[in-house]
């Protein structure tokens, strides 16, 4: 399994920790369509407390942690 967790606005309509199979993704790309999110849309991608780039393979066990941009003044 992997353990997907949103932060922010990318938590709209989802929950909070998301539980993937490590079979149907092999990388961080596959999640993002699978749970609907455009690439635009996060700004920061962590794998295992890491930052990561969209290509970056995930395997069972994986945690991925995705932000969005954050605003603010």
């Amino acid at each position: 399994m992997i353990e997907v967790r949103l932060f922010a606005t990318l938590r709209q309509g989802r929950e909070k920790i998301i539980m993937l199979e490590s079979e149907p993704v092999s990388t961080v790309s596959d999640i993002l369509r699978k749970l609907d999110i455009p690439a635009e849309e996060v700004s920061i991608l962590l794998v295992n407390g890491f930052h990561k780039k969209t290509e970056t393979p995930v395997q069972d066990g994986d945690i991925v942690a995705l932000f969005p941009p954050v605003g603010g003044g």
